[in-house]
């Protein structure tokens, strides 16, 4: 061999080494399931919850990854479509298990989430579910994390400022899946405890069709104060701008899984929700977390700002750190341990909601905001003022 060949072998394999010996070589992956609507009508909804994971993993990326017991890790989110149909999630997330090898899965729906508890313990992975029913965390599975607030906070005062500003008659005309009919369930009666009168129940069907007017039609003859509305934020928009174009003047209650900004852009301004209560915008809120949340999602893409995304961005933040307490990537359980620990020291600006207690039952511990349209503007206030300002009254 000659000089030069050998020289240029020397050097090669000292390139080679130096490759397998840097950090960006030696980072393993941690894979992130996620299983989701990524088609039909609440593929915006789900998309959503999936963008907010793929924004803290590529800025965790992007920082060097994450060090977890002296070892350097990149995230990835490996994601499926499951329609929002509770037996493909189930299948979903088999696959991911056998085929990916995660110990992590989201999911952003209830139907989803009560599929993976009849499984996850024994396929021991830690599911992160983004659905405010209380039930989820009720059932005593030692490997669940419910995101979101419950939304039987949200019943006393929806009910309360719905009555007092619009009057006692209300038409429910909200979606038929599982999530919406427990709404119902919690709204209805809630309704009549306060005096009220239900005049109309037409569920309807938001995740097949858009037009939505023969059930919209159908509520509005019994000449309702309010309706009560909701599933994913898109079809939501179609049913109030319907109701609008049908010459309803009343209020609308919007369930917690619409909000109200994004239910406005469909139905053709904030105007056309004058009078509506429900779920204010992350613009509106005034925590650290918020604030720097909004301006880092706003560089990636504007008018981008759902729960979905804020919330799912940052459950990654804190089921990272979880890890880090955990000293451990692929232990659910070590990692479900640990997430009390993990919420007091996450830095305010990746703590979106500024939650710094999880139950023993899994619920991260929020005190919801709500908002009311008036005037073309949102009116705010957290579920604990509300439950002043009903007590002074």
């Amino acid at each position: 061999m000659s000089l030069r060949n050998k020289v240029r072998n020397v050097v090669l394999a000292g390139a080679v080494s130096s490759l397998l010996l840097s950090p960006m070589a030696l980072a393993a992956t941690i894979k992130i399931g996620y299983t989701g609507p990524l088609s039909g009508g609440a593929a915006l909804y789900g998309q959503d919850a999936l963008d907010g994971l793929q924004m803290a993993a590529n800025e965790i990326n992007a920082s060097g990854g994450l060090t977890v017991a002296g070892k350097k890790y990149d995230v990835e989110i490996v994601s499926l479509d499951d329609k929002y149909a509770p037996s493909q999630t189930a299948m979903n997330a088999k696959r991911l298990v056998q085929r990916d090898k995660v110990k992590f899965i989201y999911t952003p729906h209830s139907g989803g989430a009560f599929a993976l508890q009849g499984f996850n313990e024994r396929s021991n992975f830690l599911l992160m579910a983004y659905s405010s029913v209380p039930k989820i965390t009720e059932q005593g599975n030692a490997l669940t994390v419910r995101i979101p607030p419950t939304y039987t906070g949200y019943v006393e005062p929806f009910v309360g400022l719905g009555m007092e500003h619009h009057g006692k008659h209300l038409a429910v005309a909200s979606g038929t899946h599982d999530y919406a009919r427990m709404w119902s369930q919690a709204i209805i009666p809630a309704w009549e405890k306060a005096g009220g009168e239900v005049v109309a129940n037409n569920p309807m069907d938001y995740n097949k069709s858009a037009d939505f007017y023969t059930g919209v039609s159908r509520s509005l003859a019994a000449n309702p104060d309010v309706m009560f509305v909701g599933g994913a934020s898109e079809p939501t928009g179609l049913v109030v701008r319907q109701a609008r174009e049908l010459g309803f003047k009343g209020g609308f209650i919007l369930m917690g899984q619409a909000k109200l900004i994004e239910v406005a852009e469909v139905a053709g301004g904030l105007d056309q929700l004058e009078g509506a209560i429900g779920v204010p915008p992350l613009t509106a809120h005034k925590d650290v977390g918020a604030k720097t949340f909004v301006e880092k999602r706003n560089k990636i893409k504007e008018n981008s700002l759902s729960w979905e995304v804020a919330m799912h961005y940052t459950s990654l933040y804190m089921l990272t750190e979880a890890m880090k307490v955990a000293e451990s990537v692929d232990d659910a359980r070590k990692v479900r341990a640990a997430f009390g620990q993990a919420l007091t020291q996450l830095p305010d600006e990746y703590n979106t909601f500024n939650v710094k207690e999880i139950t023993e039952e899994g619920g991260l511990v929020h005190d919801s905001p709500i908002a009311m349209v008036r005037g073309g503007e949102l009116e705010m206030l957290t579920i604990s003022e509300y439950e002043n300002y009903s007590t002074e009254k």
